[in-house]
């Protein structure tokens, strides 16, 4: 694609390269519109005797075709397409899903002078028709060769660049514990947020039980709770407390082992959120949730409740990489802030 100024007798039939405003500071033509006789003519009556134009050359693809062919190879299930328009395209969500995303692949297409996609974070909740990926293409046109090399990349390895993951609807418990006398307290404090959140995500809060923990027998009864919702059919069971986990060794993940489960993570590089808990009985997932999951600003909890209720099985890496991008905003509830006076 050729691109500069041109002499307004060649001027008609190129594109435009930049907004013109009229004697009125008016828009009077749009960049990326083809330039007719008439729009030569009100340039040539305004003074002007040259204009900046793109002009594709043979070979070429423009920016609204080449915006289609990225979506069509990049996209895959749960998605859908808006119209292109100014070198722009972008994918919603079909349903509500988890966007996934393959980065490697994704970062490669990016590298391709004239072709840029950005999408939501990767494993993020995203709701119907909302966008989980923008295509755009920088110039107005863009060489054959780079479609291609698109093409290339997609077709290095199987699965789709981006796809749209549907969230099933699952049957979650939460379980809740702490002193006796705070048990009212606590049930108010952690059921309304966890339930807007598990709700949103196209689940139901099925149970909300409360487990005393007073002394070491107390762990035998939270094992026992385990137990007795997996056995009666809960899909995803979330625990939380008056105080949150604070060793590995604790009551909550120590009762997790006495049922038989495995605890797969403890603590994640993620503020509000580090004393987070993952843990499995058998493939029936555990989220031990910390204290800012009383908030309702998005904290950890909200980056990895979706992958759970997704099914996907996570790993200690899954949540130690977390930690770019990991400090979010404060959160009010919580009783000390992590803001440190200057000496």
């Amino acid at each position: 694609m050729k691109f500069g100024p041109i002499s307004l007798d060649c001027a008609e039939g190129k594109i435009l390269g930049h907004n013109i405003a009229g004697p009125d500071g008016q828009r009077l033509l749009r960049k990326g519109k083809a330039l007719t006789p008439a729009d030569v003519a009100a340039l040539r009556a305004m003074g002007h005797r040259s204009v900046y134009v793109a002009e594709l050359e043979p070979g070429d693809i423009g920016e609204d075709d080449a915006a289609r062919e990225v979506a069509a190879l990049v996209m895959g299930e749960g998605l859908l397409t808006s119209f292109a328009g100014g070198g722009r395209m972008n994918l919603l969500a079909a349903r509500l899903g988890v966007v996934r995303v393959d980065v490697e692949r994704l970062n490669c297409i990016n590298e391709i002078e004239g072709l840029t996609i950005a999408t939501m974070a990767n494993h993020a909740a995203v709701a119907a028709k909302q966008m989980a990926a923008t295509i755009k293409i920088i110039p107005f046109a863009v060489p054959a060769s780079a479609i291609e090399a698109a093409r290339r990349i997609c077709e290095a390895r199987s699965g789709a660049i981006i796809r749209v993951d549907g969230l099933p609807t699952r049957r979650v418990v939460m379980i809740l514990s702490g002193m006796p006398s705070v048990r009212e307290r606590v049930m108010s404090d952690f059921e309304p947020a966890m339930r807007a959140r598990i709700e949103a995500l196209g689940s139901q809060l099925a149970a909300v039980d409360y487990v005393p923990l007073e002394s070491e027998d107390d762990e035998h009864n939270l094992a026992q709770a385990l137990l007795r919702h997996a056995e009666a059919g809960a899909q995803l069971i979330v625990l939380a407390g008056e105080t949150a986990i604070m060793d590995r060794r604790d009551i909550v993940p120590r009762a997790i082992e006495r049922a038989h489960g495995e605890v797969t993570c403890f603590g994640a590089p993620v503020d509000p959120g580090n004393l987070l808990m993952v843990a499995y009985l058998g493939d029936l997932p555990i989220l031990g949730a910390p204290g800012c999951a009383r908030s309702r600003k998005v904290n950890v909890v909200d980056w990895v409740l979706p992958r759970l209720l997704a099914g996907d099985r996570l790993t200690r890496k899954d949540i130690t990489t977390l930690g770019v991008g990991g400090l979010l905003e404060e959160i009010s509830e919580r009783p000390r802030p992590r803001a440190a006076k200057l000496s």
